[in-house]
């Protein structure tokens, strides 16, 4: 960090105002939600069903702010300019997987609201142990789900922890306030902390792109002037090309297969099941599309940053560099405070949907109860914290591809378990444990990068590690299915449980 964009005193006390203001409305939420909630019917829910899932009673503004809230994180404000820092285009593959993703929300996502509402449900592997009757399918979904939404979790904690290095402080104090942060938001608030501030961090993002991707570019002399200065930092590519020849299959594949995961992580799909109608999601289908344009406005704050001079050995400081050096520093202070609500929000979304699996799923049942929903929340955020401190996290964008990779090996029971196609469940389960051991092995082989090169009949291409793992589980689930049917001369559908009830 040079002279000139060394933070001040303004600068920390907006950032403390602004984030210490949203975590005391959070954890408050308890006293002050009655009053916003006077004219509506009072429902009976249990005190977990309040925490975990905000009594699945959230309409369509509130759901929309929830959703996109915890979808945009800040992988966006801080990981997706990097990216776009280092590579140029390739960084702006985020845009088309969240356009892809939005039709599979509208189409899917309803049906699965109903089918969770109607069981009592709660999370995905409530969903398929219902509709598969194996407790080893359940365990496996719940296993998945809560091992992918960790590295997600520690992106928001460097998120967190990014700004307050930006405004000077060092060592293990900023990872140790981004931590406690959430852990308080979130034990005391449950789902409807989040839900009810959403509201609060995304006019705050809104305020600080606006106010980026106009004042920015004035002040280094237009658009043009910026993507000609920009260019001059980053690799060359012939024949106006967004990316390389050879970038374009990870381009492609990465954006695909973070849009079939997207909606598979436990954080985004308490959000949709918290909601009070499948219309409500349908709504939300349409309009999230808004928060599309914003990330585009974001992924150009990676070009400014090279326009403006910023040279820095950490890609996840190029954001807060960038806002430094041209901001004044009361603004730069309410940026920086902007992008830890932006981490804050979500990752308080994933701690609960993480803590719903190991409460339905993975512990014995005996009984729910808020207090040891809290404790398995808190436990998440502990192995999230030790994915920051041990997990090399250079391109903190890594962390959520990787999560990625094995969210994506639940796609065949939760996803392809709603179509006609009826698989059995050992079927299912064996394609899911040699579609994850492919996924990770691979990302192991490639030092935790989320593509892997393949060579087939003269075509030679990275591809997304997810995708492939995704593939051998579907051909696996598909020809181990074929067998069983032939084997035990049984239909499918004598091989799985209807949908049922909650158990």
């Amino acid at each position: 960090m040079n002279a000139s964009t060394l933070p001040d005193n303004a600068a920390i006390g907006v950032f403390v105002l602004c984030f210490v203001a949203t975590i005391v409305l959070g954890s408050t939420v308890r006293l002050w939600r009655p009053f916003l909630n006077r004219r509506k019917t009072a429902t009976r829910h249990t005190a977990d069903e309040e925490w975990g899932l905000g009594g699945r009673e959230f309409g369509a503004w509130v759901t929309w702010f929830l959703v996109g809230g915890d979808f945009y994180t800040a992988y966006t404000v801080i990981a997706v300019p990097a990216l776009v820092y280092s590579t140029g285009g390739f960084g702006f593959f985020a845009l088309p997987y969240t356009i892809i993703v939005y039709p599979f929300i509208f189409a899917v996502m309803p049906r699965l609201w109903t089918i969770a509402r109607d069981g009592g449900h709660a999370t995905a592997a409530d969903i398929v142990r219902a509709r598969f009757g194996s407790r080893t399918l359940e365990l496996a979904v719940a296993l998945s789900g809560l091992i992918a939404v960790l590295p997600y979790i520690a992106l928001q904690l460097i998120g967190i922890r990014t700004v307050i290095e930006a405004l000077g402080f060092t060592g293990m104090l900023p990872l140790l306030i981004a931590f406690v942060s959430l852990a308080a938001y979130t034990w005391l608030g449950g789902l409807h902390a989040p839900a009810l501030t959403a509201f609060i961090k995304d006019v705050m993002i809104y305020i600080a792109v606006l106010a980026a991707v106009i004042i920015v570019p004035i002040h280094l002399g237009g658009y043009g002037a910026m993507f000609h200065a920009a260019a001059q930092h980053l690799p060359p590519v012939p024949d106006g090309r967004i990316v390389p020849q050879g970038q374009t299959v990870p381009y492609a594949t990465l954006a695909l297969s973070s849009a079939f995961a997207a909606f598979l992580y436990p954080h985004t799909l308490t959000g949709i099941l918290a909601a009070k109608s499948a219309d409500t999601i349908r709504q939300n289908a349409v309009f999230l599309p808004v928060y599309t344009i914003v990330l585009g406005l974001i992924a150009l704050l990676g070009l400014m940053a090279h326009a403006a001079g910023i040279v820095t050995t950490s890609s996840s400081q190029v954001v807060p560099q960038l806002f430094l050096a041209i901001f004044p520093s009361w603004f730069a202070g309410f940026c920086f405070a902007a992008i830890a609500v932006g981490a804050l929000v979500p990752a308080s979304v994933m701690a609960i949907g993480a803590a719903n699996l190991i409460m339905h799923n993975i512990l014995p049942r005996h009984g729910e109860s808020v207090t040891g929903s809290r404790l398995a929340g808190f436990g998440v955020k502990i192995g999230a914290l030790v994915c920051v401190v041990f997990l090399n996290a250079k391109f903190a964008i890594d962390l959520q591809l990787l999560g990625g990779v094995i969210i994506l090996q639940t796609f065949p029971a939760l996803i392809m378990g709603l179509l006609p196609l009826r698989l059995p469940a050992p079927a299912l389960i064996a394609g899911w444990v040699i579609g994850s051991f492919t996924g990770l092995g691979l990302c192991w082989m490639d030092g935790l990068k989320p593509v892997h090169p393949i060579a087939f009949a003269g075509f030679s291409a990275s591809v997304s590690t997810g995708l492939l793992g995704l593939a051998v589980n579907i051909v696996v689930t598909l020809a181990l299915g074929s067998v069983i049917r032939l084997v035990l001369g049984a239909s499918p559908s004598t091989l799985r449980v209807g949908s049922g009830v909650r158990r």
